[in-house]
């Protein structure tokens, strides 16, 4: 099977411990993630900067994964890679990781669907349209490990993602929608 490129979107304070598990499975092309250090540099920047330095990290990757702990539907950042990603039509799908342990802190709650968020103009959300993956709660480690590839492969091959019906569907921008205010990428 074949080792896709994709852009990991994810909370970094709650959540990059798991995240580094998931990366730490090996099924995917090699995919660096940003080190506390980088990360807290990227934070201080304007948004534009960090706008585009998200943009150049999720050019050329074929899919992007929304890893969703506690408050990830909640993240400036997170919003702005999923709005970027469908305007761009990139596949998305999302995979719940509250039940990855944590070394320091185990376990979390499972958090809202972040695609839920974002209002379509035909009164669907995009949680209408993106998968999202909740893996065995007794064994999650292993579940994604076994899944990834296959959930990978099922989303760039979603035909409700499909480019001619992304650019029909799109993102709602009365005031009164529930699309997070993050501004056009």
């Amino acid at each position: 099977m074949t080792k896709r490129r994709v852009f990991y979107s994810f909370h970094y304070e709650n959540d990059v411990m798991r995240v580094q598990q998931i990366r730490n499975i090996g099924v995917l092309e090699e995919y660096c993630l940003v080190t506390p250090n980088d990360w807290e540099e990227v934070r201080c920047k304007r948004d534009r900067e960090i706008k585009d330095w998200i943009d150049s990290a999720m050019q050329y990757r074929s899919c992007v994964i929304v890893l969703i702990g506690e408050e990830t539907a909640y993240q400036k950042w997170v919003n702005y890679e999923i709005k970027k990603a469908w305007i761009e039509g990139k596949p998305l799908l999302g995979i719940y990781i509250n039940n990855l342990k944590c070394p320091r802190q185990g376990t979390c709650q499972k958090g809202e669907n972040p695609f839920g968020r974002f209002m379509l103009e035909n009164g669907f959300t995009l949680a209408d349209m993106i998968p999202c993956y909740e893996p065995d709660s007794a064994n999650a480690y292993q579940d994604i490990k076994k899944n990834l590839n296959v959930w990978i492969e099922n989303a760039i091959e979603n035909p409700k993602c499909d480019l001619t019906i992304i650019k029909s569907l799109k993102l709602k921008k009365d005031q009164n929608s529930r699309l997070p205010e993050i501004g056009q990428p």
